[in-house]
């Protein structure tokens, strides 16, 4: 970054480090001690799909790496989701492919397309909770959905407080943003 970029109060964006990803395994552990909060099984990558040949190839090359255990769908917004299906008490796996889904993608040109990435759990009482990776931020946050397009506030700072040392959270609330309709939530 230049002078004059400081000067105008411009920054560079944060590199996503997509292997904070593998952080995730472990933060579970504090997450289901400190919540009762356990994995799913289930993960999600969103991206904006693009057109043309090269697209449709990785798309192509990722359904043949994870085969049946992967889901495509669209949201309301335009984004593309791909949903991974896993054991729920296999975790590691599930974030090795999630990090290979984004990984993939950043290394054939499409980094900019990605949006986030999420590993869902959920406790016996039926709270849901997603930990969410914003790919252009490189950060992490929880989000609690309740019915009616609400949220658990109280479980999202609860999760927060138990993950603290352990992920990279986003401090900014406001980028907290919601996902409803995110497959596997």
């Amino acid at each position: 970054m230049g002078w004059l970029d400081t000067l105008l109060g411009r920054s560079k964006p944060v590199q996503p480090n997509l292997d904070a990803l593998f952080a995730l395994p472990s933060a579970a552990v504090t997450l289901q001690a400190a919540t009762g909060l356990v994995p799913t099984g289930l993960g999600s990558v969103c991206f904006r799909a693009a057109e043309g040949g090269a697209f449709a190839t990785l798309e192509r090359d990722v359904h043949e790496l994870l085969g049946d255990r992967v889901d495509k769908s669209s949201d309301s917004y335009g984004y593309t989701w791909l949903l991974v299906r896993r054991s729920p008490d296999d975790i590691s796996d599930l974030v090795t492919e999630l990090h290979a889904v984004n990984s993939t993608m950043e290394g054939a040109g499409f980094g900019p397309s990605l949006l986030c990435s999420l590993v869902s759990f959920t406790d016996p009482d039926g709270r849901r909770l997603a930990i969410v990776y914003l790919y252009k931020r490189g950060t992490f946050y929880p989000f609690a959905p309740l019915s009616g397009q609400h949220r658990d506030n109280a479980l999202e700072l609860q999760a927060r407080g138990a993950l603290e040392g352990e992920l990279p959270l986003e401090q900014d609330l406001s980028r907290w943003f919601p996902v409803w309709s995110a497959p596997g939530l």
